[in-house]
């Protein structure tokens, strides 16, 4: 097959594909053969379909199926051979509707190619870049213990009422002398939270509130008149809610609090199998340097983040072959607004993915499959801990990871991950940093695009 490139400038080409009856020939005739075997065609036993009523019924098909499968896999070897820097896929030209496919002939095809622009990136000492180390204060570690406490914690019946405590009674309508309406709403069984009240004056009058004791409230004033709640607080219909904005009072039959659970032997042991924690203290200092982990990583992120934006203002203005661009965008989108709308950030990620590619060659960064499989690990146990979820099983995390490698996108996103991940450390050599130290707090408060 005969292959060439013509660029019509820096930035536009036009390849040329040229295939020769050799190329097409022998698969062509293996693929009939094949058919063959299956074909199932009246008036014949499968298998003995005679190749010319084959060729006949289904040649130019197979024919077709053949030259594209040879072109495209020709056209794209060409490419990286001769280490064509293209932008998206090559655009089929129109002429190529208009070949005409008769087994024996050569045909030729063309395709119009966006070409990469020419840039240098280079980083040296003179470079100087921020990086972020964050401080873990207690307050941030006591609040994780918190949390995993709250997880091993229980209702409790108490008789005084505190902030947050859940409040069980009986209610009763009350007229405006504060008399109980004898046909009034009444409900028994009713479940309140004044802290989550929408009037203080109103979740001031519940303040160290006790069992049997009477309150007198205004049910409307405390939900800000919302229809939904109060229907369910009176337990009549949303329609009816209108007829009763008056005082209420509630007999306190019980008060129940929610206990965090101890910080004992059994929590360590939840959180952190295997014994190794055995004091509230190692506890704590486990949790702490898990969240320094995290945030280290985290501040790699932000590294890199402001990389892209230091080295897309170092480099300045690129000029991309837009027309051609946006045609192949167009390719695969739903409207011309669509490209048009998102042409420029798209042109910003192009930018930035030709920057990496150089940093990476720069470099020397490589990633294999066992990065790929620990990064896929890593992001497992992220969204794991959303729901609290620390130590999971080596079983699971593998079946979890199994099923996430079989997406061959979600397998592209672990490798740009870790790329990057390795990028940040590669570029923190090269570049001088001015470390600055940073609550998370402030950290988490930082852009991070």
């Amino acid at each position: 097959m005969n292959i060439s490139l013509q660029t019509e400038d820096k930035l536009n080409g036009i390849i040329t594909a040229v295939v020769e009856p050799e190329d097409y020939q022998e698969g062509v005739k293996k693929q009939i053969k094949e058919f063959k075997k299956t074909a199932n065609i009246p008036g014949f036993r499968k298998g003995m379909v005679p190749e010319g009523l084959i060729r006949k019924k289904y040649g130019v098909g197979i024919l077709a199926e053949e030259v594209n499968k040879v072109m495209q896999t020709k056209l794209y070897d060409y490419i990286k051979e001769n280490k064509v820097n293209m932008l998206g896929e090559p655009l089929p030209t129109e002429e190529n509707n208009n070949v005409e496919l008769i087994d024996g002939n050569s045909f030729t095809f063309t395709f119009e190619i966006a070409i990469a622009p020419e840039f240098k990136v280079e980083l040296s000492k003179k470079d100087k870049l921020e990086f972020y180390n964050v401080t873990v204060d207690d307050k941030i570690v006591d609040n994780q213990v918190e949390m995993y406490r709250q997880r091993g914690g229980n209702y409790e019946k108490v008789d005084s009422y505190e902030d947050n405590d859940m409040i069980k009674g009986s209610i009763e309508e009350l007229d405006d002398k504060g008399n109980v309406i004898e046909d009034g709403v009444k409900a028994e069984g009713v479940v309140m939270l004044p802290k989550y009240f929408k009037n203080e004056d109103q979740k001031k009058l519940f303040a160290n509130a006790k069992t049997n004791e009477v309150i007198k409230f205004n049910p409307s004033v405390a939900y800000d008149n919302s229809e939904a709640e109060l229907a369910s607080f009176m337990k009549i219909d949303k329609e009816e809610v209108a007829n009763h904005k008056g005082e209420f009072q509630i007999t306190v039959n019980e008060i129940t609090r929610y206990v965090p659970g101890p910080l004992n032997q059994a929590l360590f042991d939840q959180v952190f199998p295997g014994g190794d924690v055995k004091t509230a203290d190692e506890f704590k200092g486990k949790i702490k340097a898990q969240i320094e982990e995290q945030f280290a990583k985290d501040a790699d992120y932000k590294f890199l983040t402001d990389l892209k934006k230091y080295l897309i203002d170092k480099i300045g203005d690129v000029k991309f072959p837009d027309e051609k661009l946006k045609k192949i965008m167009r390719a695969n989108a739903k409207s011309d607004e669509e490209v048009e709308e998102h042409y420029d950030k798209n042109v910003e990620m192009l930018k930035w993915h030709l920057i990496k590619e150089q940093l990476v060659e720069q470099t020397g960064v490589k990633v294999d499959d066992q990065d790929v499989i620990e990064m896929a690990k890593e992001v497992t146990r992220m969204q794991f801990a959303q729901y609290g979820m620390i130590n999971i099983p080596d079983q699971y995390l593998d079946d979890s990871v199994k099923e996430m490698l079989k997406k061959r996108e979600t397998v592209d996103n672990l490798i740009d991950r870790c790329i990057e991940m390795k990028l940040a450390a590669a570029v923190k050599e090269l570049v001088s940093l001015k470390n600055k130290k940073i609550t998370s707090e402030e950290f988490n408060k930082l852009p991070f695009n």
